[in-house]
């Protein structure tokens, strides 16, 4: 991967091409291929796809609030979608090359341009107002209790009235000198906002003020060199109940108190993902291409899948008996959410998967680089 000042250029391809994460050639480290499952016991049915343009470098993870899920393009243009049916409610030109979204609390819809520029709609596909970043932006602004919080690249986190744009507040944080290029994501719950960050850092800010409530270490820096120090936490921090969790590339998955910060537990891992986490299990996507099951209660490890192994996978997500996760080649794979093992599979449009999937009801909707939404339910 190419790697400049303060960024570190991430690379898809580069992985695929039989690369380490920065550019060394390995010929060890290819994608595993695909091993026919002769009997599996999971037939996954698509229940309805829709089709808009590709993502290009930046990563679009659909947005669910209510009964409808919001899509976005690299081209600029955002859509409705009824989460049931797939069928369009709206689609809207914003008229400016996009880098992230999309960020909705059922009332407003947010979404970032490649110059920094924030472009709020209501529910009925209306602009409601712009702002400007100071900065590119990669991260999906998340929208919720009366505020948009917004991530830029350089690490100004601002806070804007959901309803007018006005700037509330700002935080900037310090950048490690070498970052991974990426979304670190971010979640508004309650009156806090979990904003992942750099250096393997997670900073919960008071969604009013901007205050820092707590910040806690998800992956501490180790090494001599700058690129043996990245510990960047690349995914979104996911709040559940009275935990949040989250995961560093060369850091740790870890679990601690949401309202806090007291830790629970932590175990050495890797990933440029995020986690998922249900009543029992956190589960990780790692840098090698192994999907692990951890102990919510304690971290003990449950389980370990490595049959995708280097397949460049998504953030899992955990759907009813099964683990889902996309593939850089657009396959859904479905492990048991008990023991791990492949039960399933199905195809998409053979693009990469990076977005983070999410649930709609019954329905497990994912969205490829190319612009593919499916939306998946287990019979």
């Amino acid at each position: 991967m190419r790697i400049t000042e303060k960024v570190v250029a991430a690379s898809v391809f580069a992985m695929l091409a039989g690369c380490s994460l920065f550019g060394s050639k390995d010929t060890k480290n290819q994608p595993a291929p695909l091993v026919e499952l002769k009997n599996p016991s999971l037939s996954p049915k698509v229940v309805w796809k829709y089709s808009l343009g590709k993502a290009g470098n930046a990563v679009f993870t659909p947005a669910l609030a209510g009964d409808s899920i919001y899509v976005a393009d690299a081209d600029g243009v955002l859509v409705r979608l009824d989460a049931a049916t797939g069928k369009e409610v709206w689609r809207v030109k914003t008229g400016v090359d996009l880098t992230a979204g999309v960020g909705s609390d059922g009332e407003v819809v947010v979404v970032g341009g490649v110059k920094g520029q924030i472009l709020a709609y209501d529910i009925n596909g209306k602009q409601l107002w712009k702002a400007q970043a100071s900065s590119e932006v990669l991260s999906s602004p998340e929208a919720g209790g009366g505020m948009v919080v917004v991530r830029s690249v350089d690490n100004q986190i601002t806070g804007y009235d959901a309803k007018t744009g006005a700037k509330k507040w700002n935080v900037a944080r310090t950048t490690p000198a070498l970052t991974l290029r990426n979304a670190p994501g971010m979640v508004i719950n309650g009156q806090n906002a979990y904003i992942a960050q750099p250096g393997g850092k997670l900073v919960v800010l008071n969604l009013a003020g901007g205050l820092q409530r707590f910040e806690v270490v998800v992956g501490e820096p180790r090494g001599a060199t700058e690129l043996e120090r990245v510990t960047d936490i690349a995914g979104t921090p996911v709040v559940f109940e009275k935990d949040v969790c989250a995961v560093s590339y060369q850091g740790r998955v870890a679990c601690f108190d949401a309202t806090t910060g007291a830790p629970h537990w932590s175990k050495p891992t890797s990933s440029d993902k995020g986690v998922a986490v249900d009543q029992r299990f956190v589960f990780v996507s790692d840098d090698k291409g192994e999907v692990g099951a951890y102990s919510r209660e304690n971290g003990a490890n449950a389980w370990k899948n490595d049959k995708l192994s280097y397949r460049v996978l998504s953030t899992p997500v955990s759907y009813g008996r099964t683990v889902a996760v996309g593939d850089y080649q657009g396959y859904i794979h479905f492990l048991s959410r008990e023991d791990g093992a492949l039960i399933g599979r199905v195809a998409t449009d053979g693009s990469p998967i990076q977005a983070d999937p999410i649930i709609a009801g019954t329905n497990l909707i994912f969205q490829t680089q190319s612009g593919t939404v499916t939306a998946l339910a287990v019979e």
